[in-house]
């Protein structure tokens, strides 16, 4: 994602971003190892459900999220800022409600990218991203996905 030369020569973007998506699914699958299989099974079907709705959604809708750059970017510090105040919190005391309160956020906000990140790949908007950064635009779409996966699996789910 960082590097302008490997992300747009053939061989090379498939390679980093098959090996990208193993590292993630290897993540992914151990934090979900952490909750019950119904809870991990609830979160996979809302998350698709939420995924296939936003992407039908950006395809026929008129609302541009692309012109909405800066209020994404300040939703990305309002999250961040969030997570290291609840992490501080939590570290000295687990209070239920405020860890609910991170998650359900994260899941709106990440719900929001995907929506951000779908109609920069459609193109047609204000902004778009070229057609040679294919693999960039899979690799947001992906990532947005997992991150609306563990978000709803914080919500849903009780460790063991």
């Amino acid at each position: 994602a960082c590097c302008q030369g490997p992300r747009r020569r053939f061989p090379w973007n498939i390679i980093l971003l098959t090996i990208f998506t193993l590292a993630l699914g290897f993540v992914t699958g151990t934090i979900s190892s952490m909750y019950e299989t119904k809870a991990v099974i609830i979160a996979m079907i809302i998350t698709a459900v939420v995924s296939i709705s936003v992407t039908i959604f950006c395809f026929q809708t008129k609302v541009d999220f692309t012109s909405c750059t800066g209020l994404f970017c300040v939703l990305g510090i309002v999250l961040m800022v969030t997570g290291i105040v609840t992490s501080i919190v939590l570290i000295f005391k687990y209070i239920y409600w405020l860890h609910m309160v991170y998650a359900a956020l994260g899941a709106i906000c990440f719900t929001l990218f995907l929506a951000y990140d779908t109609q920069l790949v459609l193109g047609n908007r204000k902004h778009t991203i070229s057609p040679e950064d294919y693999i960039t635009g899979a690799l947001q779409i992906y990532t947005d996905i997992v991150y609306i996966f563990t978000f709803v699996l914080q919500l849903v789910g009780s460790r063991d």
